[in-house]
């Protein structure tokens, strides 16, 4: 993640305003101006550590002064009892950062350890696992950050760097050939250089798509592993193919050894458990 970035640096000032508005009262009502301290973050789960660079970050924003120390690396698998980094300096800069930073860092940690367990769970075969836009709006960076922490790979960020015709596309373009050779029309005249990807729905659909000869990557939605292996075959290689819809830990397997280059998961990053963190002081 590049926390040069403007987006970036305007997201983590945003998180900033929204939480500490005009001044954290409790903090400066109850404890003394001046008052120095120290804290460790401790991680009270297990899986695959995230956010580490970010909640420095944070840190250094409030307060430059404050003395952050990481001790265990980004991407790392923790454990109950860890200590990921420790803190040092004012008591009022640590504990206006520490709802920020634990925030952030349990829900990136608990979307990179979901897709550590799926990408062990393909491993071996040839298929990359994908993330989706499913995301928090906002905080999509971060979350697309943290699959990548996980072992998986970005699919398209948003709507302006790829092309997705999905069914709702293909239907009210009249069929995939229109919809597909409009695109690519549109994307000349625009002079845009994006990959285009089709869903498709049924072997008819993945043959219509290949007909066109313009199609990047063709997505098989919902299909089932069976029906999958079809597919694949008849793309035989003349563009990427991706597996989505309804794809578990269970079942995930079982398509990654059709021969699919992908397989996206919404579920990394819309219905992620977080990682158990706390801040406390020591």
């Amino acid at each position: 993640m590049n926390f040069n970035d403007p987006f970036v640096i305007q997201l983590i000032e945003l998180a900033i305003a929204e939480d500490i508005g005009d001044g954290d009262h409790s903090s400066l009502g109850s404890i003394p101006a001046g008052t120095q301290g120290q804290a460790r973050l401790l991680v009270k789960d297990e899986g695959v550590l995230c956010g580490v660079y970010l909640a420095m970050h944070i840190m250094e924003r409030i307060d430059a002064d404050v003395v952050f120390h990481q001790l265990i690396d980004e991407g790392a698998w923790v454990k109950y009892g860890d200590i990921a980094f420790t803190v040092k300096g004012s008591v009022h800069s640590i504990l206006q950062a520490e709802r920020l930073m634990l925030n952030f860092m349990q829900r990136m940690s608990g979307i990179a350890t979901v897709t550590k367990r799926l990408v062990d769970k393909i491993e071996g075969t040839n298929a990359k696992l994908l993330d989706t836009r499913k995301t928090t709006p906002g905080l999509r960076t971060f979350e697309k950050y943290a699959v990548t922490v996980g072992g998986g790979v970005n699919h398209r960020f948003a709507l302006w760097d790829m092309v997705m015709l999905k069914d709702n596309h293909n239907d009210y373009a009249g069929g995939i050939t229109g919809g597909v050779t409009r695109t690519k029309e549109y994307l000349n005249s625009k002079s845009k250089n994006i990959k285009i990807e089709v869903e498709t729905r049924d072997l008819k659909e993945v043959q219509e798509a290949l007909d066109t000869g313009l199609v990047d990557r063709i997505m098989f939605d919902n299909f089932s592993p069976e029906l999958m292996v079809d597919a694949v075959k008849l793309v035989n290689g003349k563009c990427e193919t991706e597996a989505s819809g309804g794809i578990t830990g269970d079942t995930i397997r079982s398509y990654a050894e059709t021969g699919v280059d992908y397989i996206s998961v919404g579920a990394l990053t819309h219905s992620v458990k977080s990682l158990d963190l706390s801040l406390k002081e020591y």
